[in-house]
């Protein structure tokens, strides 16, 4: 099954929904229209039932995304990059990104907001909106949740470009692996997670999102709930069944 969008393509198989970047005349440049496109998908993904898992990728083999397009800047909905980024984090199924080129700008907080990342020995990243006289303002929301503070600092006050390797050593990326082998990886990383019981993936990711930035107390208390309203699950019945059971579980999604 595919959706028609003039940015991107859309394709859903064995439960995995594939949003792909596939505007080449602008090296998938985050412009006002391909922000909208992604939203409409992305929220396409989240409504629809038979999707488990979503795969944010690009059709380019050089570029994942050269980030904002700077020729419409003056005049782009400032709302559009938060409402994405939130949209994600809040989507309630997990997003893979398969970053397999450049990583530019506010695409870096684009690729920061998927919940996992494997990147593709080629792939760089690099926040160089100084160097235009702008800053990468949203994109260190989520850059400074997921690096320390001396590393964030560098990358946004520097915008120095870095590698898929170091860029998984300061946490940006989960894994990197050969450019001939990243369509593999992500595949497998997707079955795995269309696999898992997704009401409570769903609980689950929801805390993940909402604890990050709670004071400890706080998210005990939350986390103590979520994991009431899972024992309330009929996945969870059928998750403990089918291990003293020795089989392989049946979710139903309940």
């Amino acid at each position: 099954m595919a959706a028609a969008y003039g940015t991107l393509r859309y394709d859903l198989a064995d439960g995995v929904a594939t949003i792909a970047l596939d505007h080449p005349a602008t090296r998938n440049a985050l412009s006002d229209a391909v922000l909208e496109e992604l939203l409409d998908a992305f929220a396409t993904a989240r409504d629809d039932e038979r999707v488990r898992c979503v795969v944010l990728a690009s059709t380019h083999e050089r570029v994942f995304s050269s980030g904002g397009d700077l020729a419409g800047f003056a005049d782009a909905d400032l709302t559009l990059f938060p409402r994405l980024f939130t949209l994600i984090g809040e989507l309630g199924k997990p997003v893979i990104c398969a970053a397999g080129g450049q990583v530019l700008a506010g695409a870096v907080g684009l690729v920061l907001a998927c919940d996992l990342v494997v990147a593709s020995e080629r792939a760089t990243f690099g926040t160089p909106e100084l160097d235009v006289g702008l800053f990468a303002f949203m994109v260190s929301a989520l850059l400074s949740r997921n690096v320390g503070r001396k590393a964030c600092a560098e990358l946004l006050l520097l915008g120095e470009r870095i590698d898929a390797h170091e860029a998984r050593r300061l946490g940006i990326v989960n894994r990197v692996v050969a450019a001939e082998e990243l369509d593999g990886a992500v595949a497998a990383w997707a079955r795995r997670l269309a696999d898992r019981p997704p009401q409570i993936m769903r609980l689950g990711k929801n805390a993940l999102v909402a604890t990050q930035d709670m004071a400890l107390g706080d998210a005990l208390s939350l986390l103590r709930e979520q994991l009431a309203a899972a024992l309330r699950t009929a996945d969870a019945h059928e998750g403990v069944a089918a291990f003293l059971e020795k089989r392989e579980p049946r979710w139903s999604g309940s």
